[in-house]
């Protein structure tokens, strides 16, 4: 099974321990930040799902950048 990077948490809270985070993924950060962009632009996108799916390719995408500056 392909384990997927989601970031880890986004805003994480408690005790800092990372085997339990709470709270969602610096990838739905991300995806919410680009479908925020893309709903906010005057091009209206094909459908939710098109929609949806570009913004988590996005999100992706910026997770790998991070990987390569790291």
């Amino acid at each position: 099974m392909i384990k997927l990077n989601d970031g880890g948490p986004a805003f994480p809270v408690g005790s800092g321990d990372m085997r339990d985070p709470v709270g969602m993924t610096l990838r739905d950060y991300f995806a919410a930040k680009a479908m925020q962009g893309l709903m906010a632009s005057p091009a209206d996108p094909e459908s939710m799902e098109v929609a949806a799916k570009w913004s988590y390719n996005l999100a992706d995408a910026m997770l790998k950048a991070r990987e390569v500056t790291s």
